[in-house]
């Protein structure tokens, strides 16, 4: 036997590098590794052993020994074998996440809600299922994304009629009084607006809003799962899953959904959890905790009583009156209001957080101080100094000129 070399196989063939040899003539052996990295031994002559595989290593190798021509010994006879790595490589990271969002809260509409699971870092794909309070879900797969909201909607909410929050409010005090009962008639059928007493499709404007509507909905909701997975340029695979129902404030606050992920290169199940929660209680502060006229006032959400997901929107609003810049609501966790003038003070600001789950209202009253650096009575609404001393001056300057022409 005259050597033994083994290539790594790239570019579907084209390309050999070679990564070890075994030279029987000297009986040494030398890696061709990039910066003399020794990854690779050579066991019994003939076998490399990678004791530290990555997936980087993954791919075709070949072996190539070269013999002596047993009539000439200057003659080297080549034989050779491939074999192709296959190297696995469990899942890195999985997280959940709320498409769409943040999103308002909807009290009188049905809506879909989506859950997207991402797992990244594996090779080969992995499988990827949920589950709901430690249930497995049964999905109805969906391999094409939908082609639009209204054609593959899992269920839509129910003629209005059936939704009890729109009720007049004349009957709807009329039922307070009558011990809960909204209306003393008989139940009418279970059909559409067209079937039904016609007195019942006289609404006004005012209606009386509760905060989750009694939606109709079925015992258990339709789930819709769609799985897909994206080679990465490392050799991974990124795989995300989809699971989309019609959500129902009702039932679904305080729903604890799971991801879970099998991989042949797991021994047990990886899995990343998140609890629908509707907001409560925002923690709301205010800086400079002492304003004075001609402040900048910045009022900020820094959190909530619960934990809240998916991502809530926030909404603020000065009761009853626009904001300082003129606009009827600003939207962010933070609002800012530039240069206070005195007229603010003991204003009121609301701070709406809803996601698809529910709403919440949060107040706060500014109080504006005086500044001496800022004479009283010299600044605008818009918290800079006001023409009073210009309009003095010109007073004064018109009497003088009265006067001497008198």
């Amino acid at each position: 036997m005259r050597e033994i070399v083994w290539y790594r196989v790239t570019d579907g063939g084209t390309i050999k590098q070679k990564i070890f040899t075994f030279d029987a003539m000297f009986s040494t052996n030398f890696s061709h590794m990039e910066n003399y990295r020794k990854r690779e031994d050579l066991v019994y002559q003939s076998t490399v052993r990678l004791p530290e595989v990555r997936i980087s290593d993954n791919g075709p190798y070949e072996c190539h020994v070269g013999i002596y021509d047993r009539a000439t010994r200057e003659k080297v006879v080549l034989a050779s074998g491939n074999v192709f790595l296959n190297v696995m490589a469990p899942p890195t990271s999985i997280s959940v996440l709320a498409a769409d969002t943040p999103a308002p809260f909807s009290r009188y509409q049905a809506q879909n809600f989506t859950l997207v699971c991402v797992v990244s870092g594996g090779k080969p794909a992995p499988l990827v299922y949920f589950k709901r309070d430690g249930e497995p879900i049964e999905a109805t797969p969906l391999p094409e994304p939908p082609a639009g909201a209204g054609n593959w909607a899992p269920r839509n909410l129910l003629h209005r009629d059936l939704d009890d929050t729109k009720v007049p409010k004349s009957l709807a005090a009329e039922g307070e009084v009558g011990g809960g009962q909204l209306l003393a008639t008989a139940d009418p059928p279970r059909g559409l607006a067209a079937e039904r007493d016609p007195v019942t499709e006289i609404i006004p404007e005012t209606v009386v809003s509760r905060e989750f509507p009694r939606w109709v909905h079925v015992a258990e909701p339709i789930y819709y799962f769609r799985h897909t997975h994206a080679p990465v340029s490392d050799g991974t695979v990124e795989a995300r899953a989809t699971l989309t129902w019609t959500l129902n404030p009702q039932i679904d606050n305080e729903a604890l959904f799971s991801c879970e992920v099998k991989h042949p290169a797991l021994s047990m199940p990886m899995q990343s959890e998140v609890t629908l929660v509707a907001p409560k209680g925002p923690k709301i502060t205010m800086t400079p905790t002492r304003a004075r006229v001609g402040d900048t006032v910045r009022i900020l959400v820094q959190g909530f009583q619960n934990e809240v997901f998916p991502e809530p929107l926030f909404t603020w609003t000065r009761v009853g009156s626009r904001l300082l810049d003129g606009s009827a609501e600003h939207d962010g966790k933070e609002l800012v209001l530039e240069r206070v003038p005195a007229e603010l003070n003991g204003s009121m600001y609301r701070c709406t957080a809803q996601n698809p789950l529910g709403s919440t209202d949060t107040h706060t009253r500014l109080i504006v101080f005086e500044n001496p650096n800022i004479p009283r009575g010299t600044e605008d609404s818009n918290g800079s100094l006001t023409g009073h001393c210009g309009f003095r001056l010109v007073l004064v300057l018109t009497l003088t000129v009265i006067l001497e022409l008198t």
